[in-house]
């Protein structure tokens, strides 16, 4: 275990995460946090020479459509709805003065 925090450390990240944890739960959090730690620094001893980097597991693409009008002006058909219409739009009581 090459990664040791500090209890000054967790006092700073409970701050941080305006959490606040009893004796035990810090020295979990330590625990944990140089677990965290360790596997990271595993990771960077991967060789990755000639790995494309991806910011996706999975290839994605961006699909775009056209913006097209499908059901048209029904204003009028709408309308037929309206308890009372003005000026082709709804009239509604006032909500506030």
């Amino acid at each position: 275990m090459a990664n040791v925090i500090s209890d000054e450390t967790i006092e700073y990240v409970g701050i941080l995460s305006k959490l606040k944890l009893d004796d035990a739960k810090k020295e979990q959090a330590k625990k944990d946090l140089e677990e965290m730690l360790d596997y990271i620094d595993q990771l960077g001893e991967l060789d990755t020479d000639g790995v494309e980097p991806m910011s996706h597991v999975h290839p994605v693409s961006n699909r775009f459509r056209e913006d097209v009008v499908t059901n048209g002006d029904e204003r009028e058909k709408i309308l037929k709805n309206a308890p009372e219409e003005r000026d082709g739009a709804f009239v509604v009581p006032r909500t506030f003065d």
